[in-house]
């Protein structure tokens, strides 16, 4: 009698061999599942960083008054039209501004300069870099 007690002490119970059991049924039902949806996950994936790239940068065939970044940190002193606001931002379609270099602009865009405040930690290389193009770009009237 001890001989069995003690077989049974060591094994499991029942309800655990059922558990056990139902998981390994699991286990082969998911590996089938994973099989299906292995291409699935990877495509999510690939639309979700593709819409988050073209969400955080804007196109770069769109003008400066229509990007995001510009209405959200430039418009407040540049004006809605970028023309420059009294006792605010310069122009930023001017000749003086797009004559300016790239290299220029963007160390002020980055930095700063006089009243302008510095956007390095506040926006991205690339956006930094959209900017300067856009501003680069003669607007279209």
């Amino acid at each position: 009698m001890t001989a069995i007690h003690s077989i049974n002490c060591h094994s499991r119970p029942k309800w655990r061999d059922l558990l056990l059991g139902q998981h390994e049924v699991n286990q082969e039902n998911s590996t089938r599942f994973d099989m299906k949806t292995s291409g699935f996950i990877p495509f999510c994936f690939l639309c979700f960083a593709v819409t988050a790239a073209y969400t955080q940068t804007p196109p770069s065939n769109t003008s400066l008054t229509e990007n995001p970044v510009f209405h959200k940190n430039c418009e407040k002193c540049h004006g809605k039209t970028a023309e420059g606001r009294h006792f605010g931002g310069p122009s930023l379609v001017s000749e003086k501004t797009t004559g300016t270099s790239a290299d220029e602009l963007r160390d002020i865009i980055t930095n700063g300069k006089h009243h302008m405040p510095k956007y390095a930690g506040k926006l991205t290389p690339e956006e930094i870099n959209t900017l300067v193009q856009e501003i680069k770009t003669p607007s279209k009237k």
